[in-house]
């Protein structure tokens, strides 16, 4: 299938907007993902339930989805919701860390509990019981981000509490080969799915995309990488993989473009008001990035990175080295 042909079958689901320029941008409709293919299937979802909590359930009769289906709220949706073991599980597939995901989870929680209990009299005297709610983010992205991070509601609230009277908290696991081995070992889907990624990643560095993505999808195949989903799912597959990266492409580049127009106007300025200053920002950037890091690492858990990265300035630098590459790539 041809990258055009491609765009085209993607474009037809998810659809296209103009941008004030003029130019064709991707618009933020609902679409399906690869991730989402894959463990919209209850015994998908069961394993990766299983793998996340330490369980060993089999039977998905009393899993019961409640992804809102065809609803939008503010043009934000979830990739995957469903009640189980009287939790109700929220789970998103990201390729780029989102702090605003505890709230956009606030929003679409809401919608669904408004949806399970809209026979109820929210009146009545008797205590109306609702599913404990859970909220998983799977990073796949390429920038840097530690293996495990939880990010907080209050976190955007203007005004700090100390025990605020509203919380929602998302943990946010990164999936990329490298990261997270238990978690991976334990869910061989979603193993094979960072897999996936990673192959069709590899080719797109030096082959264009519809035919990395097609090279990737035959290696997958050939090597027993989700080879019963591709196998059946082959055109769509290719189709939904050329969108995903294409638009995590157009994202990165927008993001660079951005950073690029301030440092131009930023540069500007410093040169009005002299070197001085560009030496003092200077100074505050490296520090962000450090505290940056050193905020990554203490999510993470890693206290003998932090002292090390305290302590020996060759491994500081490699660091930060390495963390600029990446967002700056």
């Amino acid at each position: 299938m041809n990258e055009t042909k491609a765009w085209e079958t993607q474009t037809s689901r998810a659809g296209t907007a103009k941008t004030q320029k003029g130019k064709t941008g991707v618009q933020r409709n609902y679409k399906d993902t690869v991730f989402r293919m894959i463990f919209r299937e209850k015994e998908n979802l069961l394993s990766l339930y299983n793998a996340l909590n330490g369980t060993a359930y089999e039977e998905t009769d009393a899993l019961e989805i409640t992804t809102l289906e065809n609803a939008v709220y503010m043009n934000y949706k979830n990739d995957i919701s469903f009640v189980f073991d009287f939790e109700l599980l929220l789970y998103e597939h990201q390729s780029t860390c989102n702090p605003n995901m505890p709230l956009r989870d606030l929003i679409y929680v809401t919608r669904v509990l408004q949806n399970r209990i809209k026979d109820e009299n929210l009146y009545s005297k008797s205590l109306i019981r609702i599913p404990t709610p859970r909220f998983v983010v799977f990073y796949n992205g390429t920038d840097f981000q530690p293996e495990q991070q939880v990010l907080y509601l209050s976190d955007a609230f203007e005004k700090k509490q100390d025990d605020p009277a509203l919380e929602l908290s998302v943990i946010v696991y990164n999936i990329n080969l490298g990261y997270n081995h238990e978690l991976l070992d334990a869910c061989r889907l979603l193993k094979e799915y960072a897999q996936y990624v990673a192959q069709v990643r590899a080719y797109a560095e030096k082959l264009p995309l519809s035919e990395a993505v097609e090279k990737a999808v035959d290696d997958c195949i050939k090597n027993d990488i989700l080879a019963k989903f591709l196998a059946k799912n082959r055109a769509e597959a290719i189709a939904v993989s050329i969108f995903e990266y294409d638009e995590e492409k157009h994202m990165k580049s927008e993001r660079k473009e951005w950073r690029e127009i301030g440092y131009r106007e930023g540069r500007e300025d410093g040169l009005a008001v002299g070197r001085e200053e560009g030496i003092v920002t200077g100074r505050e950037e490296g520090s962000d990035t450090l505290a940056q890091l050193l905020q990554s690492l203490t999510a993470a858990g890693k206290s003998e990175e932090i002292d090390r990265v305290l302590h020996d300035s060759n491994y500081r630098k490699q660091l930060l080295s390495d963390y600029f590459q990446k967002e700056n790539t």
